[in-house]
């Protein structure tokens, strides 16, 4: 068996998920990780850190790919949305090297990242979801016409980790917010049950293998906090259905939310989620199934191969390092 070199990309805090595939890894694999900060502790979970500039800067995909020529990396993948498209755009330029850029494809991983795209999409395909307007006239409109009403959430269109949205109920503060802020869009509030899911695409065979769902209990800075797990054949082959026709790869973090018995398709996310941890637990190994898939095996579909009513509950750890004598990066 060839031994792997896996690069985690804008490592963060997802110490959990740089734990897992240490787990996974042989003796001889090594487990890399690149951060702008070193101060970002899922860094220090790994074989080597590599400090890079922000993703932002002109130079940062060069960095990247000379890093991977430099390690032999088998296979990099981002814990981060606004990295997901620089992955997926020069997934060429990865390839060759040898290095495998697990993500979906470019187009679909644009579609995710921008919400009112992945909206129109959705509704293209006739999946239920929540109605979105990009203007407060369009929602105006649909309010006179009693298709929309308050509550409603108003959102960046391009957002991430639930930052900057907020829960408004009048006019005033739709356009008071709209007068003080660019690329926005609003959204219908939707009262059901959150559903949070964990799905696998198998990199080879484009099949969903696996799949885990969570009744979101309680959320905290975006993030589920709270949650259990539980079983509907009928919301598996939802989420598989909608990954497997738009050509999703890897691990797909999908917030669902479930509105008196119909599925409602909120976000898709096209990387590990923040609650994946609980999946884990359960025994659902998505870093397993991708080193199989990395060393050129399909894996076969196990979906929903856990236990219901098992429950997460997160709480804060630290990191204490000495850094005397090195510099301190923020």
């Amino acid at each position: 068996m060839r031994t792997m070199n896996i690069l985690v990309l804008s490592a963060g805090t997802r110490n959990k998920v740089l734990q897992y595939f240490k787990k996974e890894l042989g003796d001889e694999d090594r487990l890399l990780a690149t951060d702008c900060s070193n101060l970002a502790p899922a860094v220090y979970e790994a074989d080597m850190f590599y400090p890079v500039p922000r993703i932002t800067a002109p130079e940062y995909v060069d960095v990247i790919l000379k890093l991977c020529k430099r390690e032999r990396v088998n296979a990099a993948f981002s814990l981060i949305d606004p990295e997901l498209s620089l992955l997926a755009a020069h997934r060429d330029d990865f390839l060759e090297l040898g290095t495998t850029p697990v993500v979906s494809p470019y187009e679909i991983v644009e579609t995710c990242f921008h919400k009112y795209r992945m909206y129109k999409l959705l509704c293209a395909q006739g999946i239920p979801t929540a109605k979105c307007y990009l203007r407060p006239e369009e929602f105006y409109d649909a309010q006179g016409k009693k298709e929309a009403d308050f509550p409603v959430f108003v959102k960046p269109e391009n957002g991430s980790a639930s930052i900057g949205i907020h829960r408004l109920t009048t006019r005033e503060e739709i356009e008071t917010l709209y007068h003080l802020h660019d690329g926005l869009m609003i959204q219908e509030f939707m009262d059901g049950q959150e559903i949070g899911v964990d799905a696998y695409v198998d990199l080879l065979s484009g099949k969903c293998v696996s799949i885990f769902a969570k009744k979101k209990i309680k959320m905290r800075a975006g993030e589920t906090d709270k949650s259990v797990s539980f079983k509907d054949e009928a919301l598996f082959s939802f989420v598989a259905d909608f990954l497997e026709s738009n050509g999703f790869r890897g691990m797909i973090d999908l917030d669902i939310f479930d509105q008196n018995g119909e599925y409602y398709l909120s976000e898709v996310n096209p990387r590990f989620g923040g609650g994946y941890p609980h999946a884990y637990a359960c025994g659902v190994n998505f870093p397993k199934l991708m080193l199989n898939n990395l060393r050129g095996n399909k894996n076969l579909p196990n979906i929903g191969a856990y236990k219901e009513n098992v429950c997460m509950m997160k709480y804060n750890e630290v990191l204490i390092k000495d850094f005397d004598g090195k510099e301190i990066v923020p």
